[in-house]
């Protein structure tokens, strides 16, 4: 990160966490890729602050799986393996199937309104175009339906795991030609949790989320470099 990526100067208080904030809409949309060095002394001379929030901010995201500390050469973009990226959302089903189930049996009136905005929200900004904030809603929609189910123990878990998927998060914009279409796919996840049938609920949680799974599981592995010994068959499309 020798040259600038467009973050804005900060002037506010708490600063750690608005150097983080940036840092991490920077790997979401690509300007800092995977792999990308965070250097404290450009990234703080572009936001017109001292090294010292930087680093702090670097160590935040590090525990938060986004970046990844070298002895001695700094902070780097962690790189996911399409496996990585697998594990995650192995992990991601399990914790929403539970929680769109809770969330159906606890649902509230606020809730489902709040869930319904989200949904518009997505729908608004696929006219914009911008992958990015697109997917940023999408996970909010996620997020929502974990804070319906009223565990914060699971809230968390899902937090850690949106946190490194955020790493790849750019590559999920690219799944539809059609940006309306991201939205469209939580349409039937949300009318199955509003019904309230669990195992209709669940079967809805396991297509859509299977879905991304599987893509950009395969849009990892078809830019990793690969020797005709590792080759392996691409999994079949859903």
């Amino acid at each position: 990160m020798s040259r600038p990526v467009g973050l804005p100067v900060l002037a506010e208080s708490d600063l750690v966490r608005q150097v983080a904030r940036r840092l991490t809409d920077a790997i979401v949309q690509g300007r800092l890729p995977p792999g990308a060095k965070v250097a404290e002394a450009a990234v703080a001379r572009e936001l017109g602050i001292s090294r010292a929030p930087v680093r702090e901010a670097a160590r935040l995201l590090e525990s938060q799986g986004l970046l990844a500390a070298s002895p001695r050469r700094g902070f780097f973009v962690r790189e996911l393996s399409a496996r990585d990226v697998d594990e995650l959302y192995a992990l991601r089903l399990c914790v929403e199937r539970h929680a769109a189930v809770e969330a159906a049996r606890r649902l509230t009136p606020e809730a489902r309104d709040a869930l319904r905005r989200q949904l518009d929200l997505m729908r608004d900004l696929a006219r914009n175009d911008d992958p990015a904030t697109i997917v940023e809603a999408d996970y909010q929609f996620h997020r929502l339906i974990c804070e319906a189910a009223g565990n914060a123990r699971l809230l968390r878990l899902f937090d850690g795991l949106a946190s490194e998927l955020r790493i790849v998060i750019g590559l999920i914009g690219h799944l539809y030609d059609d940006p309306d279409e991201i939205a469209r796919t939580h349409e039937p996840v949300l009318a199955a949790i509003e019904a309230g049938h669990p195992e209709r609920i669940v079967a809805h949680v396991d297509h859509h989320i299977g879905v991304a799974r599987r893509e950009v599981v395969r849009l990892l592995e078809g830019l990793a470099p690969q020797s005709p010994a590792s080759h392996r068959q691409t999994p079949e499309s859903p």
